[in-house]
């Protein structure tokens, strides 16, 4: 005969590791209160309770009412591993909407949140630097970042940092580069990137030139990028296998070789021919940024000799498909063509 047993498992639909959900318009106040509660389970169940409502953009704007962001920013102070990584993931997922964005500004939580590069565990370290490299790509959001003095530590996390978090970083650098590369040249930047133009991952070395291209713009920066060796290794990448990093490559050198020191630099370095090559690459921005670059090295007499004896091909790209690539051309021949 069959007997009752006595269980002491929890119904299925019921996740001990969360906390159940007020009804409606309670649901965010219970979860605000319960982020503050002093016992380490309920601010545990409550934050990945949290994590999970935040991911509907419907709660994003309640949350916010609600003072959510102040009780996160509480969290990521916390000893324990778990609060920390799900408090940094709400702010990631907050800072995806604009008036997020605006609220990491208002309660001032760049500077706390960037406390956790530091953490000991990757995916604190993960979540945290998601979160800025949302908040950077707003121009008041990366503009928040320099003002925070936060360009320094984050060029120096790229020489320790795991590869997936250095990719963070480099997109982090690339927004903040448009507003302010004061403190990226002060931070000895430029030789950051081009040690990094060496890495075995394609993505590290198409940002890392993409990063240089930002950080040459300045006059500045072109020097820095003469005297430390980043134009030898940007050469170098003209044969790289991605046409993302070739295209970032030749747009780096074009940035570069806008000054003489710098057109010297490339022309003494053999930057000419691998670039004609790439006037026949199937990737427009590839042909686009490598006319461009032949353009800046045909102003110097020694470049405009070499470049006569392949001003044929150039003139066969006038009538490319691409709009940007028959400007470039058009401008390549005439500069190379011209004569006092």
């Amino acid at each position: 005969m069959a007997k009752t047993v006595i269980s002491a498992l929890y119904p299925p639909q019921i996740d001990v590791t969360r906390t159940p959900l007020a009804y409606g318009d309670r649901a965010i106040p219970r979860l605000n209160r319960e982020l503050n509660d002093d016992t380490l389970l309920t601010r545990q169940r409550a934050v990945r309770s949290l994590c999970d409502h935040l991911h509907d953009p419907e709660h994003i704007a309640e949350a916010l009412r609600e003072g959510i962001p102040t009780s996160l920013k509480k969290l990521l102070k916390d000893p324990d591993i778990t609060v920390r990584q799900k408090a940094t993931e709400s702010l990631y997922v907050i800072a995806q909407h604009a008036i997020g964005r605006d609220a990491f500004l208002e309660h001032g939580i760049i500077v706390p949140l960037s406390k956790l590069f530091d953490d000991k565990e990757d995916i604190a370290r993960k979540n945290a630097h998601l979160a800025i490299q949302m908040i950077s790509e707003t121009t008041i959001g990366a503009e928040g970042i320099v003002n925070a003095k936060l360009v320094a530590k984050l060029v120096d996390k790229l020489k320790t940092e795991h590869d997936e978090i250095k990719e963070l970083i480099l997109d982090t650098l690339h927004f903040c580069m448009r507003v302010d590369t004061t403190n990226a040249l002060n931070a000895n930047a430029m030789q950051v990137y081009t040690d990094l133009l060496a890495h075995e991952l394609t993505s590290v070395r198409a940002k890392t030139a993409r990063d240089i291209m930002d950080l040459s713009v300045p006059l500045a920066g072109k020097d820095f990028a003469v005297n430390v060796g980043t134009v030898e290794k940007l050469i170098g990448l003209l044969q790289d296998s991605d046409p993302v990093v070739r295209a970032n490559a030749a747009g780096g050198l074009m940035t570069i070789t806008i000054t003489t020191k710098g057109k010297y630099t490339a022309i003494n370095g053999g930057a000419i021919e691998p670039l004609v090559n790439l006037v026949d690459d199937p990737n427009s921005e590839v042909r686009a940024n490598s006319l461009k670059a032949l353009t800046c090295l045909s102003e110097a007499p020694e470049g405009r000799a070499t470049l006569l004896t392949h001003v044929e091909k150039i003139k066969t790209l006038m009538h490319d498909p691409i709009p940007a690539v028959v400007k470039a051309a058009t401008i390549a021949v005439k500069v190379i063509t011209w004569k006092p």
